[in-house]
């Protein structure tokens, strides 16, 4: 029978080789990412795979330290991935600058349209804390952007990464804010239609319309930095 002594060198030794394993590099896909499904969506040194929402290529974006940045340019330089999505999974890794304002959105649908938000869903992103004016809920990083508030507060201090996790499956929508469940909601059911009729989106008949789409990251006139963007699809029920 082994001594007390020598199992709790042996846990140590077993934790401290754990504790040596090299963290994960920004922008790259594990083994076990890759046996999943998952895929880059930003490759961490261009933007190959994105453009302006609209059409165009990318500008008022810049790649610094393995990291798609916002560069401040506000109206007409949100981007979208050229590739849509219907029921996936996705990732993403951010941090902002003070006062800063942007989102994640989904389901982007961009003929017919002059701006991102009045079709895809935003997952919204904001200083909370350093924001110059009073939010209203749904305002609150995590939250369904004008529609659901979050369901917890997650986010951490400004310039330090946040990680970010979006489901979309079959109109079943969740938001994860650092491991926090921040929003859970079903589209296009009765509810999810009265919160349209009846708040910012009843003047947007295209909102949340979209069974499938593109995914979006916002210029909202600040600037933000996002990386590690990878995305999962979801087999169909067979």
């Amino acid at each position: 029978m082994l001594r007390p002594s020598i199992i709790a060198l042996v846990f140590a030794c077993i934790a401290a080789a754990y504790d040596l394993q090299p963290p994960q590099a920004p922008n790259t896909l594990s083994s076990a990412e890759k046996s999943a499904g998952w895929r880059l969506v930003f490759d961490g040194a261009t933007s190959a795979g994105w453009h302006l929402f609209g059409g165009g290529r990318v500008v008022g974006w810049e790649i610094a330290d393995g990291a798609l940045v916002a560069l401040a340019q506000g109206d007409g330089h949100d981007i979208v991935t050229d590739d849509e999505f219907e029921n996936f999974e996705l990732v993403v890794d951010w941090k902002l600058s003070a006062r800063a304002n942007s989102g994640i959105f989904y389901n982007v649908v961009e003929q017919g349209y002059k701006v991102i938000y009045a079709t895809g869903p935003e997952y919204q992103i904001i200083d909370d804390d350093g924001w110059p004016s009073r939010l209203e809920e749904w305002q609150h990083t995590g939250a369904n952007y004008a529609m659901h508030p979050p369901l917890a507060g997650a986010a951490k201090p400004v310039g330090e990464w946040n990680h970010t996790r979006i489901v979309v499956n079959l109109g079943h929508v969740e938001h994860w804010l650092n491991g926090a469940k921040t929003a859970d909601y079903v589209m296009w059911t009765p509810e999810w239609e009265k919160l349209v009729a009846a708040g910012k989106w009843k003047d947007y008949p295209g909102y949340g319309r979209a069974r499938k789409g593109r995914i979006g990251l916002q210029d909202h006139g600040n600037k933000v930095w996002f990386r590690d963007v990878k995305v999962r699809v979801i087999p169909a029920r067979g």
